[in-house]
C-alpha cells in the first residue's frame, strides 16, 4: 500500500460496515486497501471482500492483495458494478463507499486532478477512456461550462468564469492545470480565506466528465437489493453533493410512506426498507491534524431492514 496514502475513517468504516466476521462484504473503492486490508483483518477464514475501482493504478495495487489473500476479490471499473447479476440479491452484509478523489491521484500530476501541481489537464478516474478534462474545456459550450460550475462546484460567479475560459481557449487551448487555475482565479472576484478560487470549478469539472453524482444515484437506487437482511450501507462522502444525495437516499429509506391512522401499520409507516444507524460521524480533531485532507470527510451509515 502506498506510504503516503492516509485511509479516512479506517477504523470508524470498517467498525461500521462489519456485521458478521465470515460474512461477505463489498469496497466500491478500492483506493489502495486501506478499509480492505483492515477488513480483511478482522473477518474469519470464510469471510469475503469483494472490491472495485476505476483507476489502473488501484487495479495495480489490488492484484498484490489478491495474491496475497485468497478472501479477496477485485473488478475493474465503476462500482455500479455492484449492480450487475453476478452479485446476487441479498448475498452482501455490506457495502462500503469511500468516495471521491484520493491522495495518490491528487498527488500524481500526470492525473491532472489538482491544481496545486501543474500537469497535464486530465482528471479522469479511468485514464483508459473518456474525455479529458482539457478535451472537455476546451469544446464545451459556454453554457453548458456556466451550469455545471453552478450545478456540481456550486460556483456562485459561474457565468463570469465561463466567460473568461471561452475567450481564452479561442486564443490558446487549455491543457495544463496551472494555466486553467490561472484564468479561473483571474476571473474570479471574491477570494474565499484559505480556498483557492479554482477550487469549486475544478471539483466540478472532475464531477462531470466522470459522472461521479450519476453513478452514485444509480447505485443508491439499487444497493438495497444487494444488502442482506441486517446488511450495512456505509458511505464516505467529501463534499455537500455527495453527502446530500445519501442523507436524502438513508432518510427515505427510513421514513417510509406516512399512511392514514385508521390502518392497522406499526409506526404508521410503509415502505420502510433502512434504519439509520447513529448520527453522520466526522474524523476526529487528531486525524484531522495527521491527515488535513480528511478534514472534509463524514460518514453516514443505514441498516437493511428485513
Amino acid at each position: 500500500m502506498d506510504g503516503a496514502h492516509k485511509t479516512v475513517l479506517l477504523e470508524e468504516a470498517v467498525s461500521a460496515v462489519m456485521r458478521a466476521p465470515d460474512g461477505v462484504y463489498f469496497d466500491g473503492t478500492f483506493g489502495r486497501g486501506g478499509h480492505c486490508r483492515h477488513l480483511l483483518s478482522r473477518l474469519s477464514l470464510s469471510g469475503r471482500v469483494i472490491a472495485v475501482d476505476k483507476d489502473p493504478e488501484a487495479e495495480r495495487a489490488a492484484s498484490i492483495l489478491a495474491a496475497e489473500d485468497s478472501r479477496f476479490e477485485f473488478r475493474a471499473g465503476s462500482f455500479t458494478r455492484l449492480l450487475d447479476a453476478e452479485v446476487p440479491d441479498a448475498s452482501l452484509d455490506g457495502v462500503l463507499l469511500d468516495l471521491g478523489v484520493s491522495s495518490p491521484q491528487l498527488d500524481q500530476r500526470d492525473r491532472g486532478f489538482s491544481f496545486q501541481h501543474d500537469g497535464p489537464l486530465d482528471m479522469r478516474m479511468d485514464t483508459r477512456s473518456g474525455l479529458t478534462a482539457g478535451q472537455w474545456v476546451q469544446t464545451a459550450r459556454q453554457e453548458e461550462m456556466a451550469e455545471i460550475f453552478k450545478r456540481y462546484g456550486e460556483e456562485r460567479f459561474a457565468r463570469r468564469i465561463a466567460a473568461a475560459i471561452a475567450a481564452r481557449r479561442a486564443e490558446k487551448p487549455f491543457t495544463r492545470t496551472a494555466d486553467l487555475a490561472k484564468v479561473i482565479a483571474e476571473a474570479h472576484p471574491r477570494w474565499e480565506q484559505h480556498k483557492h478560487p479554482a477550487t469549486r470549478v475544478f471539483q466540478a469539472i472532475r464531477i462531470h466528465i466522470n459522472g461521479e453524482l450519476e453513478e452514485l444515484q444509480q447505485l443508491l437506487d439499487g444497493v438495497i437489493e444487494k444488502l442482506a437482511p441486517g446488511g450495512r450501507l456505509v458511505v464516505i462522502s467529501f463534499h455537500s453533493l455527495e453527502d446530500r444525495c445519501v442523507k436524502q437516499f438513508m432518510r427515505r429509506g427510513a421514513r417510509g410512506v406516512d399512511v392514514p391512522r385508521d390502518i392497522p401499520l406499526r409506526g404508521g409507516k410503509l415502505g420502510q426498507t433502512l434504519r439509520l444507524l447513529g448520527k453522520a460521524v466526522r474524523p476526529s480533531d487528531a486525524e484531522v491534524q495527521a491527515n488535513p485532507r480528511a478534514r472534509s470527510a463524514i460518514m453516514r451509515v443505514a441498516e437493511r431492514l428485513s
